[in-house]
């Protein structure tokens, strides 16, 4: 079975700092007062940016691959992970190209950010592309 978890890219209201928390299934299920204190000053002043599953894939350094990670193919083609509601599956959504199969791009890919903390990554990727 794979294992499911989840990411919570949250940001500090007074720092504008983005951080990442990651959940696990058992661990939404037993309550989040179980894994973390949201007591604690690191939680109050804070905004859910976004929520993001793990992949169940890993590349070829052991890295897990997350929905929402700006990854380089091993072509040098950028994409970022998404998931597509239709055909229930995790794909790479290349920078105006086409979507391809997280199976296929993804394992031999190398991680860059995500698209919370590096947006510039694809915008810069876009505007490349553009000018060729």
């Amino acid at each position: 079975m794979r294992e499911i978890k989840f990411r919570y890219v949250l940001r500090d209201r007074a720092t504008e700092k983005i951080f990442d928390r990651f959940l696990s299934l058992n661990d939404l299920e037993t309550g989040l007062e179980v894994a973390y204190d949201f007591d604690s000053p690191r939680f109050i002043d804070c905004e859910l940016v976004g929520r993001c599953e793990y992949t169940g894939l890993k590349d070829e350094t052991g890295r897990e691959i997350w929905e929402g990670d700006i990854r380089k193919d091993g072509w040098g083609r950028k994409f970022k992970v998404v998931y597509d509601n239709d055909l229930a599956a995790f794909y790479g959504e290349y920078i105006n190209g086409p979507s391809e199969s997280l199976a296929d791009c993804g394992p031999d890919s190398e991680y860059l950010g995500t698209v919370f903390e590096n947006p510039d990554l694809l915008e810069a990727a876009s505007a490349d592309k553009e000018e060729l």
